[in-house]
């Protein structure tokens, strides 16, 4: 498995000021591609060192694809203030930006848990993004918004989530236009509690099938 050779703490420009972010780059890799994951809500203890955020950061990072995890504005080290989901997708987008500078002929991928699904998906509706995963994406707490991207996208949900409701993800996922791929995982609660190995597996599958020409030869699927 490959794992991060260099961890460096940024300070990013965001559009409420400075965003506290953390870079991880893969020891090997193509350069084609990068990802910016989205923590969980910021009034409810949400920070860029969740441990889903952390597994879905370390499933691309397997795949030879750097990271750009961040908190949202008033979060941490990060300056303004909570603002109803709509600021923290514009962090988002800053941060996307940031690592376009960065990687300049990259692809970008937005993954994102709870209300961090919802920030990466309302973010992806605004980009040319190579691909998207939101893992129980608070549907029926935070507006998604008018736009649904059209790039490939996962659903993860747990069926005994106890924060969103199962019933309200499927639901919505079945009545879009160009329907997302959603994998359910039995008996999987909001947290992921002993099943991040799992979670991470599903992550990094999706990604090799989808685009596979961003992935290192030598990647593997394993958890760790």
């Amino acid at each position: 498995m490959l794992r991060p050779h260099r961890s460096q703490a940024l300070s990013i420009e965001g559009p409420a000021g400075s965003l506290e972010a953390l870079l991880e780059e893969p020891e090997t890799g193509r350069g084609a591609a990068f990802g910016v994951v989205c923590h969980p809500h910021p009034l409810q203890g949400g920070t860029l060192e969740n441990k889903v955020v952390h597994t879905l950061a370390r499933a691309l990072q397997g795949l030879g694809i750097p990271t750009l995890r961040f908190n949202y504005r008033g979060v941490g080290k990060s300056e303004g203030a909570y603002d109803e989901g709509i600021g923290e997708t514009e962090d988002a987008l800053a941060v996307v930006g940031a690592g376009r500078v960065r990687w300049p002929h990259a692809s970008v991928w937005l993954l994102g848990f709870s209300f961090g699904g919802i920030v990466a998906l309302r973010a992806a509706a605004r980009l040319p993004a190579a691909g998207l995963v939101t893992v129980a994406p608070a549907i029926g707490r935070l507006a998604v918004g008018d736009r649904i991207p059209e790039c490939p996208w996962l659903i993860v949900q747990g069926d005994s989530d106890e924060v969103v409701a199962p019933a309200s993800v499927l639901e919505w996922a079945r009545g879009l236009e160009a329907a997302p791929r959603v994998e359910v995982m039995a008996e999987a609660g909001h947290f992921y509690h002993g099943r991040l190995p799992e979670l991470r597996q599903k992550v990094v599958r999706f990604v090799r099938e989808t685009a596979p020409e961003i992935t290192v030869d030598e990647a593997q699927d394993a958890a760790g």
